[in-house]
C-alpha cells in the first residue's frame, strides 16, 4: 500500500515544502552552535508502536524509533532543507548501487564497520539483507509494505504466495526461508548484494530506503516475526540499542557500542539515552510538559489547535507544509443505492463542486495548517499539477447552485446517501459540514458512526459491504510513504483499479484501464522526470472521472523543549530526527 490506515488519519509525516526555513536559536548545525554530548532525551506520548519489528512497522513513531537503531543499503540524510531531506544517499552501501545497462540489475558493496551489537559485535553482510527482504513475505506478520517488493523484484511475488504456506512457527519460518530463495535477490559474497528487477523502476532507490528493507540477523530466525520475544530480542545497527521495551508503557534505549561514527555517515549520537514514556492521552498535558520542559519532544500527540494561535512566533514552534489527501470524500462506485447514481460520473463531477473545502480547513485549524487541494495528487508529490483543478470554485467555497444545476442536467435527484465517519478527532465536524453542503445541492445523508477499524474494515475496505451499499461516501486520509518521486505511493494504492480486493485502500472500486495504463508506464519509466510527466497525466485524467472530492492537505505543526538543539525534521516520520539532537 502506500501509507494503508495505520498511517493514514493521524497527524503523521507528511511533509513536503517547509514553510519559511524551520531554523529557530540553535537549530542548524552551522550556526555556531557546539555539539553536547549525553544526557536524556525525554520523549513522551500516548500509544505504541503499530510493530517493533522494521519488516512490519508502518507508523511514523515507528519509523521515528526505527532510525535510532536499524539501517538500510540507502536512506534520507537528516536536513531543514527540504529538497536535501528526501534526495537518498548511501547508508550501509559504500555508494550508491551500479545499475545495468538495462535499468534491471542493482548492485549495492557493503560498507566497513557497520556492525551489529551483539556479543562480540559482527560486521553485517550482503546475507542479513537477503534474510530481511525474505522475513517482509512472513506468513505470521507480512510487511505491509510488501506490494512494494512483489510488485519490483523478480520472484517475490512467487516467493511470498509460497511463504503463505509455510508453518506460522519459528522453526517453520527459518526453514522455508532456508530452502527458498528469491528469484530476484542474491548475497555474490558477504559484501555484494545483487537484487533483480522484473523491470525498470525508477523509484525502486525509494523503496529499498524503507525501513521494511532492514537487514536481520541470523538470531533473528529464532522468534516469531514481531512475537513477544522479538520484541525483548532485538539487536541494533545504529547509534542507539532499546535496552527495555514494556509494550504500551515505555521504551528505553542507550548508546550501541558496537556503533561507530566512521561508519554512518547520516547519524549522530549526542544523546547518553533516549527515553520514550507512553500512556499520555491528551495532546494539552504533553504540550504543558514540553512548554515547562520537564519533556523535550512528543511522542505522537499533535501540538493542540487551541495553542496554535499563542504559539506563533515562539522560536520552538514550527509549522512544516504537508503533502497528502488529509481527508479527502471518496465515491463507492460500486453503491446500487439510488439507482447506482455515483456511478454516474456527472453526478460525481457535480458533488465535486458543492464542498465548502475553506470550512474543512477550518476544522483544522485554518489555513496556517492545511492547504486547499484541487487534484487527486497533492502539492509536493509527484504528479501534482497546479493546472488539474476542473472543478474549483471562488475562494473554495463551493458552489450548491452549480451541483444542484448539474444533478438536474444528469437526470438525478432525490439522493440519499450512506455516510460512515469516524467518531474520533475531528472526523464528526467533517461528516457534518459535508453533509451540510450536500443538503445545500438536493442531498440528503445518512450519518453512520463508527470506530476507525470499524469505519475501514466493515465498510471503505469491504468488497462486500461495499456492493452491497452499505456505504455511499466516506471521508478517509491517506499519506505517501515518501517524497519526491512517489506516485508509486499514492496513486496506486488509491486509483489502480486492476488490483481491487477485499482489504483495497482504492476504497470506491475506481477502475479506468486508460489511467492503469499509464500508471503502468509512469512506474516503469526511466528516469524519474519522466515518471513525473505520466503521473501528470494520470493526475487530470482521475480528476476528470471525479473518483473523489480532494479536500486539504494538513500541514505539520511542532513544538519542542528549549534544551532540544539541532532539530532536524525528517519528511519521513514528521519528527525530528532523534540521531541529530543534542540538549543545551
Amino acid at each position: 500500500m502506500g501509507l494503508v490506515k495505520i498511517r493514514d488519519g493521524m497527524a503523521l509525516a507528511t511533509v513536503l515544502i517547509f514553510v519559511g526555513t524551520a531554523c529557530g536559536p540553535g537549530v542548524a548545525p552551522g550556526d555556531g552552535s557546539v555539539p553536547v554530548q549525553g544526557g536524556t532525551l525525554k520523549v513522551i506520548g500516548s500509544g505504541d508502536v503499530d510493530h517493533l519489528d522494521p519488516s512490519s512497522s508502518y507508523t511514523t513513531v515507528a519509523y521515528t524509533l526505527n532510525r535510532t537503531w536499524t539501517r538500510q543499503l540507502v536512506t534520507y540524510p537528516a536536513s531543514n532543507d527540504f529538497n536535501k531531506a528526501i534526495t537518498i544517499v548511501p547508508d550501509v552501501a559504500e555508494a550508491l548501487p551500479q545499475i545495468s545497462a538495462d535499468g534491471r540489475t542493482y548492485t549495492f558493496k557493503i560498507r566497513d564497520g557497520v556492525r551489529w551489537n551483539t556479543t562480540p559485535a559482527r560486521q553485517v553482510t550482503a546475507a542479513d539483507f537477503v534474510r530481511g527482504l525474505k522475513r517482509l513475505a512472513n506468513p505470521v506478520q507480512p510487511s505491509g509494505g510488501i506490494s512494494y517488493y512483489t510488485g519490483t523484484i523478480e520472484g517475490m511475488q512467487e516467493f511470498f504466495t509460497a511463504f503463505q504456506k509455510a508453518p506460522k512457527t519459528a522453526a517453520g519460518i527459518a526453514q522455508f526461508m532456508a530452502h527458498n530463495q528469491i528469484k530476484g535477490v542474491r548475497a555474490v559474497d558477504p559484501k555484494t548484494l545483487e537484487i533483480r528487477l522484473t523491470t525498470k523502476a525508477s523509484d525502486f532507490l525509494n523503496i529499498m530506503a524503507l525501513p521494511f528493507a532492514s537487514p536481520a540477523p541470523v538470531e533473528y530466525e529464532k522468534y516469531v516475526p514481531d512475537g513477544p520475544e522479538f520484541r525483548q530480542n532485538t539487536i541494533s545497527l545504529g547509534p542507539y540499542q532499546i535496552t527495555t521495551y514494556q509494550a504500551g508503557r515505555a521504551i528505553l534505549l542507550n548508546r550501541s557500542p558496537a556503533w561507530k561514527q566512521d561508519a554512518d555517515p547520516v547519524r549522530r549520537q549526542y544523546v547518553e539515552r533516549i527515553q520514550i514514556m507512553l500512556g499520555q492521552e491528551s495532546a494539552d498535558v504533553v504540550q504543558q510538559q514540553l512548554e515547562a520542559g520537564t519533556a523535550d519532544l512528543s511522542w505522537d500527540q499533535p501540538v493542540p489547535t487551541s495553542a496554535i494561535q499563542r504559539m506563533n512566533g515562539d522560536p520552538e514552534f514550527h509549522v512544516f507544509e504537508g503533502s497528502s489527501l488529509n481527508p479527502f470524500l471518496v465515491f463507492n462506485l460500486q453503491s446500487p443505492n439510488n439507482n447506482r447514481a455515483l456511478a454516474n460520473v456527472k453526478v460525481r463531477q457535480a458533488i465535486n463542486f458543492a464542498i465548502n473545502k475553506v470550512a474543512i480547513a477550518q476544522i483544522y485549524g485554518g489555513p496556517m495548517l492545511n492547504t486547499v487541494l484541487d487534484g487527486a495528487i497533492p502539492q509536493g508529490s509527484s504528479g501534482f499539477d497546479i493546472d488539474v483543478k476542473p472543478y474549483t470554485t471562488p475562494g473554495h467555497v463551493g458552489d450548491p447552485g452549480k451541483c444542484r444545476t448539474m444533478l438536474a442536467e444528469a437526470g438525478v435527484s432525490g439522493l440519499t446517501f450512506q455516510f460512515p465517519y469516524r467518531t474520533t478527532g475531528n472526523h464528526p465536524k467533517v461528516a457534518q459540514a459535508i453533509a451540510a453542503d450536500l443538503t445545500k445541492c438536493g442531498i440528503a445523508t445518512t450519518l453512520i458512526a463508527t470506530s476507525p477499524d470499524d469505519f475501514y474494515g466493515r465498510y471503505l475496505s469491504s468488497v462486500a459491504k461495499s456492493r452491497e451499499g452499505k456505504w455511499d461516501i466516506g471521508g478517509p486520509s491517506w499519506l505517501p510513504d515518501w517524497y519526491g518521486n512517489n506516485g508509486r505511493s499514492i496513486v496506486v494504492p488509491l486509483f489502480y483499479g486492476a488490483n481491487y480486493a477485499e482489504g483495497s485502500t482504492n476504497y470506491g472500486a475506481y477502475n479506468n484501464p486508460a489511467v492503469n495504463a499509464t500508471i503502468a508506464k509512469a512506474l516503469t519509466a526511466a528516469s524519474a522526470s519522466a515518471a513525473e510527466a505520466s503521473w501528470k497525466q494520470v493526475n487530470a485524467m482521475i480528476m476528470a472521472d471525479a473518483p473523489i472530492v480532494p479536500l486539504i492537505s494538513q500541514n505539520v505543526p511542532t513544538f519542542r523543549s528549549s534544551r532540544v538543539q539541532n532539530a532536524l525534521y525528517s519528511p519521513l516520520s514528521q519528527q525530528f530526527d532523534y540521531t541529530q539532537l543534542w540538549l543545551g
